[in-house]
């Protein structure tokens, strides 16, 4: 047994005890009263020889009992600790999982605040820093929280207070669970010291003890040594009602008519018939009854998938909004109940051609569903106000077709020949007769293009910046581009399309349309406005040293700098929901971004009994061992049962 605090239960000590004893030494100071005989008052005078001063103190069992009772809570003052084994001190890593499944309440209480509780355990089970140490030394423990990142909580210590405040600061979020970087940092942190560390190499290697449902994707393809991590499962819930995917688009006919597609999953073994609702700006548009099955056994026997039924809804929309599908059916898990999607307005674009004169290209462009196509000489644009184009924003592409200005606004840039100055591109001479060899056909500028055909008889060759986006190739240079710079983006084509075949192929008509569309949304500006959890809200074309207000679900009016390139970079998405991004001296409304969950996996609520990691299988623990044990709470159970001893046997004296 060892003791926390010795030197305070030898300080009370020292002043309690000969109190106790001296109030048995004082004498009582009585009133003098003639009386006629001393017969009847033979116990008082024994009572003034007792509490004579100096005299020798009498066997009295009150003295005894409070004797007792004092020694007893003086103990207690001194954390007398019970060690369950010996030895040196052990290390243990807890792994705390926050994910979007951890928000699932169990019995009124959230997984998340099961773990922390469990985790607390552990932290109380640890043997402490004792004053008289030997050959023993104290446990320490670090925190590490986790989703698809991980967060060092506490680094290694044995005090308890900071563990347990470390473990009450894991704040929830709707993100995946990924344990590989959880991992890596611990295993860094808790590697053994070498001889020049304090002579402690021969220090065992920490234990992992992870609190997490089970829901971890990434475990089969991670190695986890024999009996290096505990597993402790939380929960017992198993049936959850998700919104699994969602989907909304306008008619290219009908501009004003939206479609969308969702997909709600049951992942419980019995059927439910939940009511899916659907809303524009919290207004419902629509709610419908569907008829979801249970659980089902997938093909081969390899476990069971969910029950899954697709829907989709119909609605008119002049406007731009926010959509939301929502389950209606109450369940364990609400982060996945809902999904949202930006509905951007009707929107037909706006070109400027700058040409000395093209009409292929005219043409490509005519065919393009534009509102406006502008078409002005060299000359007439150098004469144009570029200061207050770039403000007002009067168009949202500009079409550059062999013209290479010095003097651009900031925009959105489709330019056939030489790259601008103000793209950051150098061109390192021409050359001839190249072939298109490879092209990114999934990117939305080239989808369903083929350029295999390609072929250009003179072009640029370009020297891109390291972030530029190569979308096309020739034998040995870039064919096509996207680069960003300071807030404008610009698609490059290095050669004049008249010294190409390209103009009498389907492709050159398929890639303006695609441009134009590319270029006149909002992606085209980095700002992709239906994300998942933890992927970073971008928005670009801002008034560069300016401020941005951010809105969220647990975020309000959160200001952010505007970097020197114009551009706003959020990445603290950990909740689902709508995002609004406000920029100061910025001539267009909020910007919104819908933050969904989205994902099978952390909507498969039920808990895990084993993870198995490269074909080793971690079974889940049923108890927590016990290092050592505070005996506080026992002697001041025995203090109390002495002192109402004490009182009894006081009181019977008196009667007697």
């Amino acid at each position: 047994m060892n003791w926390l605090a010795p030197t305070t239960a030898l300080y009370a000590a020292a002043v309690t005890l000969p109190l106790l004893v001296l109030l048995y030494f004082l004498k009582l100071r009585r009133r003098t009263v003639p009386v006629s005989s001393t017969l009847l008052w033979r116990r008082a005078v024994q009572d003034l020889h007792v509490n004579a001063p100096f005299q020798r103190l009498r066997r009295n069992i009150l003295l005894l009992m409070q004797l007792l009772a004092l020694l007893a809570i003086l103990a207690a003052l001194g954390r007398p600790v019970l060690s369950m084994r010996g030895g040196p001190g052990r290390r243990c890593v807890l792994l705390v999982d926050r994910s979007a499944s951890m928000n699932t309440v169990e019995s009124g209480v959230k997984r998340l605040e099961l773990a922390r509780q469990q985790a607390k355990k552990i932290v109380q089970s640890l043997r402490s820093h004792i004053a008289f140490p030997l050959d023993d030394q104290s446990d320490q423990a670090m925190v590490v929280a986790f989703d698809e990142h991980a967060k060092v909580m506490c680094n290694f210590t044995s005090d308890k207070r900071q563990l347990e405040e470390a473990i009450n600061a894991i704040t929830p979020t709707d993100g995946s669970s990924c344990i590989s970087e959880a991992l890596a940092v611990a295993r860094a942190f808790a590697q053994s010291f070498g001889q020049e560390a304090n002579n402690r190499a021969t220090e065992v290697s920490a234990q992992l003890e992870l609190f997490s449902d089970g829901k971890v994707r990434d475990a089969e393809g991670l190695v986890v040594a024999q009996g290096e991590m505990n597993f402790h499962s939380i929960g017992a819930v198993d049936e959850n009602l998700a919104v699994v995917a969602m989907q909304a688009r306008r008619s290219f006919e009908k501009p004003d008519e939206v479609e969308v597609f969702a997909t709600v999953a049951n992942f419980g073994a019995h059927p439910a018939t939940p009511e899916v609702q659907l809303s524009l700006d919290g207004n419902i548009r629509s709610v419908r009854s569907v008829q979801v099955p249970g659980r089902t056994e997938t093909a081969a026997g390899k476990g069971s998938g969910p029950g899954k039924v697709s829907l989709s809804f119909s609605l008119s929309a002049a406007q731009g909004g926010v959509l939301e599908v929502r389950q209606l059916l109450g369940d364990a898990l609400a982060c996945d109940d809902a999904a949202w999607a930006v509905l951007p307005p009707p929107k037909n674009i706006s070109v400027l051609l700058v040409t000395a004169g093209n009409a292929a290209l005219e043409s490509a462009l005519n065919a393009c569903p534009l509102a406006k196509l502008d078409v002005v000489s060299p000359a007439q644009f150098d004469a144009m106000d570029k200061a207050a184009l770039g403000i007002e924003a009067r168009y949202d592409v500009i079409v550059l077709d062999n013209q290479s200005p010095s003097d651009l606004p900031r925009g959105r840039f489709l330019v056939f020949g030489r790259p601008p100055q103000a793209s950051g591109v150098r061109v390192e001479g021409e050359l001839q007769n190249q072939v298109v060899v490879d092209w990114r056909s999934r990117h939305p500028v080239l989808q369903f293009a083929n350029l295999i055909n390609l072929f250009a008889s003179r072009c640029h060759k370009m020297v891109l910046p390291a972030d530029a986006v190569v979308l096309a190739e020739f034998n040995t240079a870039p064919a096509l581009a996207l680069v960003r710079k300071q807030g404008s983006v610009y698609l490059l084509a290095p050669f004049d399309c008249l010294e190409t075949n390209w103009p009498f192929e389907p492709s050159f008509v398929l890639f303006c349309y695609n441009a134009m569309s590319y270029l006149g949304t909002e992606v085209a500006a980095g700002q992709q406005q239906s994300l998942r959890v933890n992927q970073a809200i971008t928005v670009e074309n801002c008034p560069p040293g300016g401020k941005a207000r951010i809105t969220g679900p647990e975020i309000k009016d959160l200001e952010l700098p505007v970097s020197p390139a114009g551009a706003v970079r959020y990445p603290g998405t950990s909740r689902a929901g709508v995002y609004s991004v406000a920029v100061a001296d910025r001539p267009v409304p909020a910007s919104l971004f819908a933050v969904n969950l989205l994902d099978a996996e952390e909507s498969d609520i039920a808990p895990a009994q084993q993870l198995t990691f490269s074909g080793q299988v971690v079974p889940a623990q049923t108890a927590t061992s016990q290092a050592n044990r505070e005996l506080w709470p026992l002697l001041a159970a025995v203090t109390l049962l002495l002192v109402c001893l004490e009182w009894v046997v006081y009181n019977l004296k008196v009667r007697l």
